[in-house]
């Protein structure tokens, strides 16, 4: 009796585990597990966040990020390998394809806001940028009045195009403002003379310059429009999945690695063309790193503390 009491309580405990075990894994984490495949959003022309290289190779700082926390979901699913598979976003399908399972993150250079918090969740933040426009030197343009009456272009399903479309309405420059399907079409109505300007991220815009056939040509205005919060996006309401790649993404922020990942892609020759970008970190990002958050909320990236803008200064 004193066995088969014995014998029932393993055969229960196995259950039980067996319960918990079945259990630990759901959402995106059990669609990995059980296709063995994690599939990765990338862009064809987001510089350096995620792009096509000479090769045909998709590169850059988001893909990167996004490889470590591929490494930290295999482990926590205790695969012996992972299939990773690349699929071409845009910024207007980006988002669908997180929410309908097309894709499990998406790696390119995606602002974390509260509006499109209500669609996805993000990951904490990754890059931290201001929404500006580029424009060639010779026309002069200075400030958003600068670009009243003119003909703007920005990227379809970005941020920066809502926020453009409400600045003209709000303060009426009449504006002709039109939508590229991505980032390097929206430069060249730049460059070819169908646009005045480019509104966008910073950081963007002065890829695409930097990466031009005339580099000298093009400025990227000093007036910021808003604060940009970048972030891996993740599916809604899916815990355990952004839990792995937000633990993955701090561990990396906590140790030397972003130093090196940073350096690798805005402070050295990158592909294709070798250009080298020579962009600082900033103190906004600097303070991310150090405290991770992923707040869509711009008020949270605009106070940077005294002792890290200290610091900053000291490092110029």
């Amino acid at each position: 009796m004193k066995l088969l009491k014995l014998a029932g309580v393993l055969v229960g405990a196995s259950v039980l585990m067996g319960s918990v075990h079945a259990e630990e894994f759901t959402g995106r984490m059990k669609k990995i597990k059980d296709s063995g495949t994690l599939t990765l959003g990338v862009r064809d022309s987001s510089i350096p966040f995620s792009y096509l290289d000479d090769k045909q190779s998709y590169q850059g700082y988001s893909i990167d990020l996004c490889l470590k926390a591929a490494t930290a979901i295999q482990k926590k699913l205790g695969l012996t390998s992972l299939n990773i598979k690349m699929v071409p976003v845009t910024s207007a399908t980006r988002i669908p394809l997180i929410a309908n399972g097309t894709t499990d993150i998406s790696c390119d250079s995606a602002t974390n806001n509260m509006e499109r918090q209500k669609q996805v969740s993000f990951s904490v933040t990754e890059f931290v940028t201001a929404n500006k426009f580029l424009s060639k030197k010779a026309a002069n343009l200075k400030t958003l009045d600068d670009l009243k009456g003119k003909t703007v272009v920005s990227t379809s399903g970005t941020s920066n195009l809502k926020q453009i479309t409400s600045l003209n309405a709000e303060r009426n420059l009449g504006m002709n403002i039109l939508a590229a399907k991505d980032h390097a079409e929206a430069f060249l109505m730049v460059e070819t003379g169908r646009a005045a300007a480019f509104v966008m991220d910073d950081i963007l815009l002065s890829s695409l310059a930097a990466n031009s056939k005339a580099p000298g040509d093009y400025q990227v205005s000093s007036e910021a429009l808003s604060v940009e919060p970048y972030g891996l996006i993740l599916p809604k309401d899916d815990a355990a999945f952004k839990k792995v790649v937000d633990d993955a993404l701090t561990v990396v922020y906590k140790g030397d690695e972003i130093k090196k990942i940073y350096a690798k892609w805005f402070q050295s020759p990158i592909p294709p063309k070798g250009v080298n970008l020579n962009v600082p970190m900033s103190p906004q990002l600097q303070a991310v790193l150090a405290k991770p958050t992923d707040s869509g909320e711009p008020a949270a990236y605009a106070a940077v503390p005294e002792a890290q803008k200290q610091s900053s200064s000291k490092k110029k």
